[in-house]
């Protein structure tokens, strides 16, 4: 089954191709604003002018015409309202035009779905941490349960934050860990775990009252040490408690290096094993969509075009995952 996939949840339109066998193509292009954090009508548009252009490039990748697919899936949710309908007006035209079987993605789940597929985690606790999402998870009775999560802004949105009150571009993620590999100094700060749950409003709030009093790479170091170390915590916790074995870190923040120590370091203390899916697909990308729709589609799980509305607040607790 070969299956397109269009992701379009926040600052990514992507158009990913896949088979049962290998990821067959994965284009993308990252809306980039001048100045501050995305702006929803801005991004939808940069969207709308590269939906032809990403899904013509997938096709010549992967050496197909859009004839030879069988599915086309869809970034239904979470996210940007406006971006998601970019997505799915686009994968809603194609699957009409060229008659092919339509379903939409949970972006949440597609993370965690890719990272199993490129990796040996088998039904793992996960620490999905993102821009605009951060929770730890756990498969139990058909669903992949929230065992904790941020109770106010993502850890990607608080580097975002602090990067863009030190001057730095979106997205602020990479600048921090260039900015904190220069310093092995800590300055003690807010440690934003409660059980299970995140809080990371705070600790960014007191990293930016810093900023005049210290420099960038030790607040950097720092912000990173107590932020990583809390999400890192609540996965230990969470891992203990569902027993699974395996520890898989996704999501887009899940490339920061720092970030992947403490995990790894952390499942060898406890003598289980850490996965951490290729840079590729840690960060937003169609392939990853197209792989749960793939699977979607096997299991039936087809969608009508007039129930392929979006959902922006789909929660991934709220899924049954028969596949």
């Amino acid at each position: 089954m070969k299956v397109l996939g269009i992701e379009s949840t926040a600052h990514t339109f992507g158009a990913g191709i896949v088979d049962e066998e290998k990821v067959l193509a994965n284009q993308k292009d990252m809306f980039e604003p001048e100045e501050g954090g995305i702006h929803p009508r801005e991004a939808a548009e940069h969207h709308y002018q590269q939906a032809r252009t990403q899904v013509k490039n997938a096709l010549a990748e992967a050496g197909l015409e859009p004839g030879q697919l069988d599915g086309i899936a869809f970034s239904r949710g979470p996210g940007i309202p406006q971006c998601l309908e970019v997505g799915a007006v686009t994968a809603r035209a194609l699957s009409v035009k060229h008659g092919l079987d339509l379903t939409g993605a949970n972006h949440c789940l597609a993370h965690i779905s890719i990272g199993e597929r490129t990796t040996e985690a088998e039904k793992p606790t996960t620490l999905y941490v993102s821009g605009g999402n951060t929770q730890i998870l756990s498969f139990r009775s058909g669903r992949y349960r929230i065992m904790g999560e941020t109770q106010d802004i993502a850890l990607g949105n608080a580097l975002d934050k602090l990067a863009r009150e030190m001057g730095h571009p979106h997205p602020g993620g990479p600048e921090i860990e260039r900015l904190a590999s220069e310093t092995d100094e800590i300055k003690e700060m807010s440690y934003p775990i409660k059980g299970m749950d995140l809080s990371y409003s705070g600790l960014t709030t007191e990293a930016r009252r810093m900023h005049e009093e210290v420099s960038e790479k030790v607040i950097a170091n720092s912000f990173q040490e107590h932020g990583y170390a809390a999400a890192v915590e609540a996965l230990e916790r969470a891992m203990s408690q569902e027993k699974t074995g395996n520890a898989l870190l996704t999501g887009g923040v899940a490339m920061n290096s720092r970030l992947r120590e403490m995990v790894e370091k952390m499942c060898e203390q406890r003598n289980e094993d850490a996965y951490f899916p290729p840079q590729e697909y840690c960060m937003d990308n169609g392939a990853m969509i197209a792989h749960q729709g793939m699977l979607r589609l096997q299991n039936g799980e087809k969608l009508a075009i007039t129930e392929s509305g979006v959902r922006p607040d789909w929660r991934p607790d709220e899924v049954k995952t028969a596949w």
